[in-house]
């Protein structure tokens, strides 16, 4: 049994490094790309959900308080950054994902079959990237974004991610 939870929580530590590398290379790409407001819209509702997600995940995988703690500010503060969004949607006519993108479930998969201190570990490297990239795609929707209510919201909620990216990375020093 124990040797069966290790060569799962293995494959599932593989499956989420491969889906690292490959995010990275698809933003890069994506930086090339014009910024689309619709686009924005759909992978910051995704992007949210995915946070709230593995934040309820982790107050019940976690065993450590502080990643607990934190995972219960994701849960607030991502569910009321996704309530706006999806009231600045539907007021301005866009799509929001009612569920989490391919790439975020994957993601999402991967942690669930994770407990205890394997999990914390790999909860907190993952909200180090999922803010890295969020700082990134909403430093480019306040600059870029076309609609002026979706600039509005970015340039909002941008301080918010920053601060959730600083929290986060100094909570990742104590797992290195």
């Amino acid at each position: 049994m124990k040797t069966f939870r290790f060569l799962s929580g293995f494959i599932a530590l593989m499956s989420f490094a491969v889906n690292l590398t490959a995010q990275t290379a698809v933003r890069n790409s994506d930086d090339k790309k014009p910024f689309n407001d619709a686009e924005f819209v759909k992978k910051a509702s995704s992007g949210g959900l995915h946070e709230v997600e593995l934040g309820k995940l982790a107050e019940t995988s976690a065993s450590n308080k502080e990643v607990i703690k934190f995972a219960d500010r994701m849960v607030t503060d991502h569910s009321k950054a996704g309530q706006e969004l999806k009231d600045i949607a539907k007021a301005e006519g866009f799509a929001v994902t009612e569920k989490q993108l391919p790439e975020h479930q994957k993601e999402f998969d991967a942690l669930k079959s994770l407990t205890g201190a394997m999990f914390d570990k790999e909860y907190v490297k993952h909200m180090v990237k999922d803010h890295e990239e969020d700082v990134h795609e909403f430093t480019r929707a306040s600059k870029e974004a076309k609609n002026p209510r979706l600039r509005a919201f970015a340039e909002k909620t941008l301080p918010v991610i920053k601060e959730h990216l600083e929290i986060i990375r100094k909570l990742e020093t104590k797992f290195e």
